[in-house]
């Protein structure tokens, strides 16, 4: 293996890994500042000895070893060892050895430090954008270029908003575990918020060469359900734990054989995850008995359902979806919903009744940079026939997105509209690039 395909292979290893490294040093360092930094250096560590060495038969296990020495050298240096010992040793034996101790703490698998890592993000000392951010970073792995695309905010701003959330948990001294009673219902919201914003990155990775990271979105669903069972009484959870597991039902019918997306009324529906449907519909039961009236994930699960209940693409409810919109947008107004009722009424009503909804957003601050918007109405240009405006259309969505399959699917588009433009007949699409992968 060159010494470029270890350099990759090791960046691959280490965004699958940095999650566990991170929470498991974070539970005995209680500074997840310092558990980062931990994990970065084991990953210095691996770019420095895998190359000559070759890659370990367990790189994970590797990378733990590494960080664990780290924070042990680092517990000695900065005499964290002997705090830790003084808090645990009133209930060890005298003779006990500290060391040994922290080992302990580093390979104990008790209870779920991810859960608890993502509780400690979302801690109210930090702003609601610094605590997705955090968690994002943190447990889904991003980059912090990843993340700042996500918040359409500058990367060096979304470096700062990183450094200023760590640094205010360390100086608030947050604990690391799980809240028990009136705070965990406080803290539900803004982690549910995470933990779906973790699922889209894994459903359609807004970087990078693949389409999909389908364990981001098992980890966002294993999450998930543990919520539901912390809180087996809020309906939003069960809405969430249903809205994932509808849309991860797609997950293998989303790639075609060339690795090229496959958008939502073009995907084989034989392909579709049934088990995950029927756990996803149940789940949706539970959050229905639960809520007189729906929450937003409840909503956003309802939209899901409407596509998985639908044996064909012509079969959906779009009358439905766009109704549902209507609720979701009145509960929380975002353009971006706005722009998925848009597509929703083109579809039930025709372009022409779309394209004036997504008109009327075109000026919006927040889809500025937003590709779906360009690709939407290049969508319902070509339908009307207007060719030439949807390969420009096109063309500007491919330059704004950071995917490269996405990218690359929009430019094909563009060249179709093209040919279409010349007048040569390819047929219409049967739905736009975003009414095929929305929200619902």
């Amino acid at each position: 293996m060159s010494a470029s395909d270890t350099h990759r292979t090791i960046e691959a290893v280490f965004r699958i890994e940095a999650p566990k490294l991170i929470a498991g040093l974070a539970r005995v360092t209680r500074d997840v500042g310092r558990a980062e930094e931990l994990a970065q250096d084991a990953l210095v560590a691996a770019l420095q000895q895998w190359p000559g060495e070759g890659v370990p038969r367990n790189p994970g296990a590797w990378l733990m070893q590494a960080a664990r020495h780290r924070a042990l050298d680092g517990l000695r240096r900065d005499k964290m060892l002997k705090r830790k010992h003084e808090e645990i040793g009133r209930d060890l034996d005298e003779e006990a050895d500290p060391i040994v101790e922290i080992e302990e703490a580093l390979d104990d698998e008790v209870g779920d430090d991810l859960l608890r890592l993502i509780f400690t993000a979302c801690h109210p000392v930090l702003a609601v954008e610094a605590r997705l951010a955090l968690t994002l970073r943190l447990i889904g792995g991003l980059t912090t270029e990843e993340i700042a695309r996500a918040f359409l905010v500058p990367e060096p701003t979304m470096a700062q908003r990183l450094v200023r959330a760590k640094k205010a948990l360390a100086e608030a001294k947050v604990p690391y575990e799980v809240p028990h009673g009136p705070e965990l219902a406080e803290r539900l919201g803004s982690v549910l918020e995470v933990v779906y914003l973790i699922f889209n990155e894994g459903y359609s990775a807004t970087a990078g060469e693949d389409w999909v990271r389908p364990g981001l979105c098992q980890e966002a669903m294993r999450l998930g359900r543990i919520l539901a069972g912390l809180a087996p009484q809020e309906p939003e959870v069960h809405g969430l734990v249903a809205l994932m597991e509808l849309q991860a039902s797609r997950l293998r019918a989303r790639i075609g054989q060339d690795g090229q997306p496959v958008l939502l009324l073009d995907q084989n529906r034989a392909l579709w995850d049934h088990l995950l449907i029927n756990h996803g519909l149940k789940a949706l039961e539970t959050a229905r008995a639960l809520a007189p009236s729906p929450g937003s994930y409840v909503l956003q699960a309802e939209l899901a359902a409407c596509h998985a209940r639908a044996r064909r693409a012509e079969d959906t409810d779009w009358a439905r979806i766009a109704a549902l919109y209507g609720a979701l947008g009145a509960l929380t107004p975002s353009p971006v919903i706005e722009l998925n009722r848009a597509v929703a009424v083109a579809m039930a009503e025709g372009p022409a009744a779309g394209l004036v909804l997504v008109d009327a957003l075109a000026s919006a601050p927040a889809l500025k940079n937003y590709h779906l918007l360009p690709s939407v109405r290049a969508d319902l240009l070509g339908k009307l026939g207007r060719h030439g405006e949807a390969q420009a259309e096109f063309i500007r969505a491919a330059g704004m997105t950071r995917n490269q399959r996405e990218q690359a699917l929009l430019l094909a588009r563009a060249e179709k509209a093209g040919v279409a433009g010349k007048g040569e007949s390819i047929g219409p699409k049967s739905g736009s690039h975003f009414s095929g992968e929305s929200d619902a």
